[in-house]
């Protein structure tokens, strides 16, 4: 079951997103990539996880949270944080969505009058006589 799109019992909402990040345990650090976030724990995606209980160090640029690992599976982690991070820190690490831009599809109009060369000419390529109509 994909832990990510999951509401569960959660205190707090959390936010998609596809980061960079770093779990600290024992003096080593390995590279993760932050899923989602939220102002208790985030869901962390990267090989080598650290095992359940573990407390470990959640490093995302200048963010450093003492957290805990609850669970794993396979590639994914869930991290519980061992303090609640204020609001804006977790809104400082979670990307403004672009605005949707709507394609606007128009018909192109005719912005020149045609020339009496240039009319003639249109006249005579759509309007030459077929002479393969049935009957003749």
């Amino acid at each position: 079951m994909d832990e990510s799109f999951t509401v569960q019992n959660r205190r707090q909402r959390r936010s998609q997103v596809f980061m960079a990040a770093a779990l600290e345990l024992s003096g080593g650090s390995h590279a993760v990539k932050l899923r989602n976030l939220s102002a208790d724990g985030a869901l962390v995606e990267g090989s080598h996880l650290p095992v359940e209980g573990s407390e470990v160090v959640f490093r995302r640029q200048e963010l450093n949270v003492p957290a805990k690992v609850v669970w794993v599976r396979g590639e994914r982690a869930g991290l519980a944080f061992k303090e609640q991070l204020p609001p804006e820190a977790v809104l400082r690490h979670i990307p403004t969505p672009r605005p949707r831009v709507l394609p606007e599809y128009r018909r192109p109009g005719l912005h020149a009058r045609l020339t009496d060369a240039e009319r003639q000419a249109a006249e005579e390529w759509a309007w030459r006589p077929s002479f393969d109509r049935p009957g003749e």
